[in-house]
Parts: C-alpha cells; sequence; structure tokens
C-alpha cells in the first residue's frame, strides 16, 4: 500500500505512468499499478513533471514594489538605489512576511526549488538573519538554496568582504559576486579570482551576476571561466545574466564560448528582467539584452531560465510561475522548433535542477517524491498555455490543488463547454 498514487499521468518524455509514493520518495513507477493507496489523484490525459527550478531569485527584495517607490526610469542603476533605500529600512519581520508570501505563491504553482541572492552590503546583515529563517520556514517544501550577493561590490564598499564572510559563516550556501559593479575592470577581475578562491577551500559553488550591462567590452565571464578551470571548480560554477554578450562581437564570442564549455560553467539568463533592465540607454534599434541562449547550447553550456524577480524595485510584475519565464524566453531567443519549445520546459525543471545541484530530483524510483500535476498534455503545451496546477506534490505530501481553467459558454449553436489545449486531430 502507498501513501500517495498518481494514476495515468504523462511524463515530460510522452510515456504514460502511475507513480508510487512511500514516506517522501518514490518507491514504484510502471505503466499500471494495481495497488491500495491512502490517497489518489487521477492524472489521466495530464502532464506529470518533476517541480519547477528557480536558479536565480531575489527574496529579499520581493514583493516589495513601491517601497520606497516606483523605480521611474526602469532602469537596472535606479532599482539598485532604490533597494539601497530600502534594505536598511525594511525589517528582519518584514522582509520574512514578504518572502513566505512568496514561497506560498511559488508552492501552488509547483515551484519546490529556488536559488535567492542575498544582498551582504549593510553591515546589520537583516537581509541574510530573514532569509536563514525563510529557508528553515520552508524546508518541508522548498528547497531554498541561499547565496552571498555583495549587491554593491566585492570592493566598492569598505566591508563589503567582510559581510559576505560572515554571511557565508552564517550558513549561506553559495558564493557571489558583481564583478561589473566593481570601480574598475581589473577589481570586478580582481573580485573574481579573490570569489573563486574563497569558494575553493570552502568546497561552495558559485554564481556571479556576470556582465549584466550593455557594454561589450565588459568580460568578465572570460575571467571567470579561467579562475574556474585554475581551481578546479568545473561544472560548480555559474555565470548569471550575461548580458553584455548580446552586444558583445561576433568573433570574440566564438572564442569565448569554447572557453566557457571548457570550464563547465553554466549560464542562466533571465529573460523578463534582461529584456525590461537592458538597452534603456538606446533610441533605435533598441537592445533587449538576452544572451546567446541557443549558441551557448549548441556548444553543450548548460542554459537554464531564471524568475529573477517579482514585484519588487527592479520589476513591477511577475508571478512565481516558471513557465512565464520559459514563455518569454522562447519568444526573445526566438527557440520555435518543436525540440527548442519543448526545451524551454526542461530548461525549467531538469536543466536548472543540475544547475544547483539537487540530489534526488526527477521522476524515477528512489527520488524524492516532488511533482506537479499540470492541464497539458506535453512540455510545449505547458509553455503555451502556463496551464493550471491541478496538484502539487512536495516531498510525499499533496500541498496543493487547483480546479482546471475551463470554460462554459453561452454562445447559440456553439458548444458550451471548451478548454485550450492542443486540439486531437485524426
Amino acid at each position: 500500500m502507498f501513501d500517495l498514487l498518481i494514476k495515468g499521468g504523462t511524463l515530460p518524455d510522452g510515456n504514460q505512468a502511475d507513480i508510487g509514493i512511500t514516506g517522501d520518495k518514490i518507491t514504484a513507477m510502471a505503466p499500471f499499478i494495481n495497488a491500495d493507496a491512502a490517497q489518489i489523484i487521477d492524472a489521466t490525459g495530464d502532464l506529470v513533471s518533476p517541480p519547477f527550478v528557480d536558479p536565480h531569485f531575489h527574496m529579499d527584495a520581493t514583493l516589495s514594489y513601491g517601497l520606497p517607490r516606483v523605480n521611474a526610469s526602469g532602469t537596472l542603476l535606479e532599482g539598485i538605489s532604490l533597494w539601497g533605500e530600502l534594505r536598511d529600512q525594511a525589517s528582519v519581520d518584514d522582509m520574512i512576511a514578504r518572502a513566505l508570501n512568496y514561497c506560498d505563491w511559488a508552492a501552488s504553482m509547483g515551484l519546490l526549488a529556488i536559488r535567492s541572492h542575498v544582498d551582504t552590503t549593510p553591515d546589520h546583515l537583516n537581509t541574510v538573519t530573514a532569509m536563514l529563517e525563510v529557508k528553515d520556514r520552508v524546508k518541508d517544501y522548498i528547497d531554498l538554496q541561499l547565496v552571498a550577493f555583495p549587491q554593491d561590490g566585492l570592493y566598492r564598499t569598505p566591508t563589503g568582504r567582510d559581510n559576505l564572510i560572515r554571511a557565508l559563516d552564517m550558513g549561506v550556501d553559495v558564493v557571489g559576486g558583481i564583478p561589473h559593479f566593481e570601480r574598475t575592470m581589473q577589481a570586478g577581475a580582481d573580485s573574481l579570482r579573490d570569489l573563486c578562491e574563497i569558494a575553493a577551500d570552502r568546497g561552495l559553488m558559485v554564481d556571479i551576476h556576470c556582465d549584466e550591462t550593455d557594454d561589450p567590452n565588459s568580460r568578465h565571464i572570460e575571467t571567470l571561466a579561467y579562475e574556474t578551470q585554475r581551481l578546479g571548480l568545473n561544472g560548480r560554477v555559474a555565470g548569471s545574466h550575461l548580458t553584455s554578450m548580446h552586444s558583445m562581437d561576433n568573433y570574440y564570442v566564438s572564442k569565448l564560448l569554447p572557453l566557457i564549455a571548457e570550464a563547465g560553467i553554466s549560464a542562466i539568463p533571465n529573460p523578463l528582467i534582461n529584456i525590461v533592465l537592458q538597452g534603456r540607454h538606446d533610441s533605435f534599434p533598441k537592445r533587449r539584452g538576452l544572451t546567446r541562449v541557443k549558441e551557448m547550447q549548441a556548444m553543450g553550456i548548460p542554459v537554464g531560465w531564471g524568475q529573477d524577480c517579482v514585484l519588487d524595485p527592479w520589476y513591477s510584475l511577475g508571478t512565481a510561475d516558471m513557465l512565464d519565464v520559459a514563455f518569454m524566453g522562447l519568444h526573445v531567443a526566438q527557440m520555435t522548433h518543436p525540440d527548442e519549445m519543448a526545451r524551454c520546459f526542461t530548461m525549467v525543471t531538469q536543466t536548472n535542477a543540475q544547475i544547483l545541484g539537487l540530489q534526488d530530483y526527477g521522476l524515477h524510483v528512489g527520488a524524492q517524491a516532488s511533482l506537479v500535476v499540470l492541464d497539458a498534455a506535453t512540455p510545449t503545451e505547458a509553455v503555451r498555455l502556463r496551464p493550471a496546477r491541478l496538484a502539487v506534490v512536495a516531498k510525499g505530501k499533496l500541498i496543493s490543488q487547483t480546479a482546471r481553467a475551463d470554460a462554459n459558454l453561452a454562445l447559440p449553436g456553439r458548444p458550451k463547454f471548451i478548454n485550450r489545449r492542443t486540439p486531437k486531430h485524426s
């Protein structure tokens, strides 16, 4: 007898399977399981997927839109300035309450693993205290990975490096940085060397806000690739944003991409935010700043879509739905071939789980029993519809259910019941 049995679902690879769950593990998978269960979910005709994963977020700032005021210019720099004010005004309790509210949204959307950057600039480190508390409170249903992020620069602020070390000592999981925000290119390169050495000494992963600028001469990703190779950090490093690559010379990029691939660095573009914040100084043609997604994937570089922001000083929208992110990324990266559209779904599930180094992730016997049942038949249909999450299971427990988003129409001579799923053709 199982604690939970998912019946009749379609897996992302197109195969149908029943999934038996005991405790917090998947203990059986087969095309048909005839067994008793304390709870049964009928997923016939629905897509059953491992949970969504967000590899790049800022939970200390989330749901703070309009505080202390709205970002009038819509620029990255004004957003940083506003956050600089807010982080000294917001209490630990304020940040905890907002973050927990966001985690409720995330759980209802099947987003059960998040990597959040935590600002380590202020000496009080209230941001770190708050996010460590949130991590503990949501651990039964969301895996929250925290990055020590010196928002104002490792060296640009007098206590920037000391505070990052303090945050790591408090229990933050990953080493972060922002080399393009240091005062000089050389200081940015030096900060990368320092940060990678800190990570190597502590056995930690690295996730750098790297070249988040329209400047094609911002080339810190090259230094990051070098330091990754030098210190043997291959497979443990991610470059987030990489928007300057959008504007780089093609010949230089032809040299750069093999270096990134050789270093085993992952890339995390954030399409919703990148296309809103970048190109603000342009007239026309107006750049949108998304990095070279398909070109990196062709080189074997893991590329995962990130959410980055929801209702904060940098972004005035957002829903915690990683399928919104995949949908926008598909459009901006022009990933419209059937294989590419399906890959956009994989980017917010399996690829992001790989980037975070999640253990026991996926749909297989022995994996952690976390999954989502979607009102869609295929991964591509899920990206198209951003459908209802009919059921969300986190670590063996059913934590959320949502009704199907069908409609009943009262139109003369027309069917009264419709849904948006792809029509089947005989």
